[in-house]
This record gives C-alpha cells, sequence and structure tokens, in this order.
C-alpha cells in the first residue's frame, strides 16, 4: 500500500506540470452552513478537474512507446490524459461510453485525441481500451486502479493541507482513485468521508461487502462517478482510512451545484459539488467545533446547466 512518501515524490514530479490550486474558506453561515467550510477549487486544474495530476505522473513515471497512451474514462480522465499526452509530445486515443458528457467529448478533441464512442457504461468503453491497447502497444492509462495514477492525485491532498487547517475532508468517490490516494496522503492524520451520489456507490457497497461488487449505475453523476466497481487497490486503503462513507441524492447535488453559482459564481460539475451536497443535504454531520473541507474536483460541464 502506499503511502504519504510516495504521494510526496509524485508530487515532486508532477509541480512543473500542473496549477497549485486555490481554496476559498468560508465562514460558518455560507451556503446555509452551520460551521466553517474550507474548499479547495481544484475545477481549476488542468482540464477542469484533479484527474490533470494523476495522468501527469503516469506519464512522467512510465516508458510511453511510440504508439502513445490509451485511457478509458467518463470524460475526465480521458481529458486529462489527453492533456498530459500533448503537453509531453505523445499519442492519444481515448475511450468513453456514449453517455459520455457532449462538453467532455469536445474537450477530449481539442486535446488532439482520437475519441472513441463505446459502450453505454465506463466498463464497456474500458474493455474496448484494453483490447486496443493489446492491439497497438500503447501505454494503459487507467482511470482510478493505477497507484501511479493515483499516487499523482493524492497530491492535492498534501498541497490543501499546506494550505489550511482541518480535521475532515470529504471526497467524492467514484473508481476510487482520488479518496485512496488522498487517504495514503493524509489519511493517518485527517478524518477522510466517502461521498458518493445513490446511483453511484460503488464505495460504499463494496464496504458494506467488505469487497469490491459489481453495482448498478444511474444518474446525474454517473459521467464521472460511473464506474461499475471500486478499485481493488483503492478499495484496500479506502477500507483502512476511509472512517466514513454518504449516499446523497441527485436533487442533493444539483442543490449543491446551485449554491456554488449562486454564493460563489463557481461552475462545478456533479461530481465536483458532490462533497458539499453532503454538508447541505445532512448526509455528513460535522461535530461542534470540527473544521470541515472538501474539494470541488471538477468542472466539465456546460455553464449553463448549473444556473
Amino acid at each position: 500500500m502506499i503511502g504519504p512518501r510516495e504521494i510526496e515524490a509524485a508530487w515532486r514530479l508532477i509541480q512543473p506540470h500542473v496549477r497549485r490550486t486555490p481554496v476559498v474558506e468560508l465562514a460558518a453561515g455560507t451556503l446555509g452552513l452551520a460551521v466553517p467550510l474550507a474548499l479547495k477549487i481544484e475545477s481549476l486544474q488542468v482540464s477542469g478537474t484533479f484527474k490533470g495530476r494523476g495522468a501527469f505522473h503516469k506519464l512522467l513515471a512510465s516508458t510511453v512507446p511510440a504508439a502513445g497512451i490509451i485511457a478509458a474514462s467518463g470524460g475526465n480522465h480521458g481529458a486529462a490524459a489527453a492533456y498530459a499526452a500533448r503537453a509531453l509530445g505523445h499519442k492519444a486515443e481515448i475511450f468513453v461510453p456514449t453517455i459520455a458528457a457532449p462538453a467532455k467529448v469536445a474537450r477530449l478533441r481539442s486535446y488532439g485525441a482520437v475519441v472513441h464512442q463505446v459502450g453505454a457504461v465506463y466498463a464497456d468503453a474500458r474493455a474496448a481500451s484494453e483490447a486496443r491497447a493489446v492491439e497497438t502497444g500503447a501505454l494503459m492509462v487507467a482511470a482510478y486502479d493505477d497507484p501511479g495514477v493515483f499516487a499523482g492525485a493524492g497530491s492535492v491532498a498534501l498541497e490543501f493541507a499546506e494550505q489550511a487547517s482541518f480535521d475532515t475532508l470529504l471526497i467524492a468517490v467514484g473508481g476510487g482513485g482520488l479518496i485512496a490516494g488522498c487517504a495514503a496522503a493524509i489519511g493517518a492524520t485527517r478524518r477522510i468521508v466517502a461521498v458518493e451520489t445513490e446511483g453511484t456507490p460503488t464505495l460504499h457497497a463494496a464496504l458494506a461487502a467488505g469487497r469490491p461488487v459489481d453495482v448498478a449505475v444511474s444518474g446525474i453523476a454517473a459521467d464521472a462517478l460511473g464506474a461499475s466497481r471500486i478499485g481493488t487497490p483503492n478499495f484496500e486503503i479506502a477500507r483502512q482510512l476511509v472512517k466514513e462513507s454518504v449516499l446523497v441524492s441527485d436533487e442533493a447535488v444539483r442543490a449543491a451545484q446551485r449554491a456554488l453559482w449562486e454564493e460563489l459564481r463557481l461552475v462545478a460539475e456533479p461530481a465536483g459539488a458532490t462533497g458539499l451536497a453532503a454538508l447541505m443535504a445532512g448526509a455528513y454531520r460535522p461535530a461542534p467545533g470540527e473544521r470541515v473541507a472538501t474539494l470541488i474536483c471538477g468542472a466539465n460541464t456546460d455553464p449553463g446547466s448549473v444556473a
């Protein structure tokens, strides 16, 4: 299992290629919350989400063949992999399911990637990408269950801990790369809480079963949080270091998106607002005096959809 040392090494490697994203500290009463809240605006990261960190680390730490890289994604990881490939001079092919948001597909193409829309859900796109990688010899850049990818993702937690003081970090979960990296980075000293939508409960179901299990995927955040099964190495880290797992409704996520826009003029995609939704809807209730933080982890959406 990777730990803070590996995350710190990944952070050092990627720093010349990624942004140090800002933190906004909100007083109690803002957004209707009873406690102060620190928000890290990771939606300002390269490619529009935290995924840029993991993609750059995977490529920088690997030998990339002439065939380039291949990735499967709901959209965000693919955009990050395509962005990093272009920046480092590599070819990229990205496989996405048909549910991928048009804004995300457009961004993939804007980064020069060859885009294939295959299957109804992420698992279908991943199977097609793996077959293509065998055919071409390209480097497979997994979305979340590659330690090289989630070590890069975990750098956001180290950076956040330098910028703000908090006891608890709420993290949206899809395949588990972000929460595995963040838990490995700071989970021994901070309370890590997993937040998923009711339609994308991969970690919640795995924790209940004691092992990764397949789940049906649906709802507002399915394009970003819609892995059908939590990654195995991700689950092993989460099982040891994640203190709580909560679910929120699509309506709660939409309310959090609107609140971010109305109060802060921040655009967040559904996955990016999921951690905040847990606080606003009461799915997670901080103790008196608890210092709470969450990530606005992505903004790859049509801005008109949140106004």
